[in-house]
């Protein structure tokens, strides 16, 4: 063989081996991709990552589960992340019947804030959600049925009454449920006397309940279906809470209530709605005329169940009679017995000025 020829070999030779070893290392680059891709698609995604503020909350699980830490924290069934379309959505899901807190008879998957403040500081609180579920069973007469808070603001002192309860409410058999916001009266004495004044967003207030246990009253033709997105905001500026609550194709709504001086300091500022709802179980009280003013505050937010399986007889306005299963958190999922919802951005922090 002439040198000629020879080299020409060889350097055939290496061309192929190069041509070889560089599809290799190509095939072997696309296997290390696709492998991370795929490890990617498993990662878990935590509420924290969906929203960031997580590290200025603890939680109360409906099974009792507290947590002061929730970054990269969540627990299936309760607190988790979900996908729909090309959102990634918090859930907050909890049953008619669990583990709660010391102050409450119904169950909870709510953040509370960290940070506390009275209303002359104050703070501000927005969140962007849709409820998926709320309890198919109770008591069609009992104001609180089928209806969760997805937004408070709660006192840490003296009675420690809650200032702002935001509510979604959906009848069974309705497409369309009400959206309508709750001020619980700061009691002058005793605060067994206490009530709420409920005032509607879209929808109806929490008065209109059903003439009997299983008859309902007419569906509310402005109101929010299921799984329908709306956002609120609730800035507590100077004494002033501004509330502003909008959704697409919705009336944007605004409100502005003192948390300073009451507005039902003797009896007879007690609201006729009052009279009707609350006196038949002897809650008609009067506030101190400073209402909340000096008195430590938190916000909090979630699904907080306001359906129970307390009898109604001994309280018409928030003993619900639902269904609980005996507490088994399993069978009330599987049976609708539970409040489920879904935020896609919320944001709190400091006040300021409307």
């Amino acid at each position: 063989m002439s040198y000629s020829v020879f080299f020409k070999s060889l350097k055939l030779s290496v061309f192929l081996s190069l041509l070889i070893c560089f599809s290799s290392c190509k095939d072997s680059e696309r296997k290390v991709q696709l492998k991370l891709k795929e490890k990617n698609a498993h990662k878990a995604i935590y509420p924290s990552d969906v929203i960031p503020f997580m590290d200025k909350w603890k939680i109360l699980l409906g099974d009792g589960t507290k947590s002061d830490s929730l970054i990269g924290y969540a627990k299936s069934d309760f607190f988790y992340v979900e996908k729909d379309g090309e959102t990634n959505w918090v859930v907050y899901k909890t049953p008619n019947s669990g583990i709660t807190s010391r102050t409450s008879s119904n169950t909870r998957t709510e953040l509370g804030e960290k940070r506390h403040w009275i209303p002359e500081t104050g703070g501000k609180l927005t969140g962007t959600l849709k409820v998926m579920h709320v309890s198919t069973s109770g008591d069609a007469r009992v104001a609180a049925s089928y209806s969760v808070v997805v937004g408070q603001i709660h006192s840490d002192e003296g009675h420690e009454n809650e200032p702002l309860k935001i509510f979604y409410k959906k009848f069974p058999g309705h497409t369309k449920g009400s959206v309508f916001w709750n001020y619980e009266i700061n009691t002058a004495g005793d605060n067994a006397k206490r009530w709420d004044f409920s005032t509607a967003v879209w929808g109806n207030d929490m008065s209109v309940v059903g003439k009997t246990a299983d008859t309902y009253p007419d569906e509310p033709e402005d109101g929010i279906a299921l799984g329908e997105t709306f956002s609120y905001e609730v800035n507590v500026h100077q004494g002033i809470m501004y509330l502003t609550f909008t959704s697409e194709g919705h009336e944007t709504v605004k409100f502005t209530k003192n948390l300073l001086k009451s507005d039902f300091a003797t009896k007879a500022d007690i609201p006729e709605q009052i009279l009707n709802l609350y006196a038949p179980i002897e809650r008609d009280g009067i506030e101190r005329d400073s209402a909340y003013a000096g008195e430590i505050q938190y916000f909090k937010q979630g699904a907080y169940n306001q359906t129970n399986g307390k009898d109604p007889e001994k309280n018409i306005v928030w003993s619900t009679g639902s269904e609980t299963y005996g507490g088994d958190i399993a069978k009330q999922y599987e049976n609708g017995c539970y409040a489920e919802v879904w935020f896609s951005n919320a944001t709190v922090g400091p006040s300021e000025a409307p």
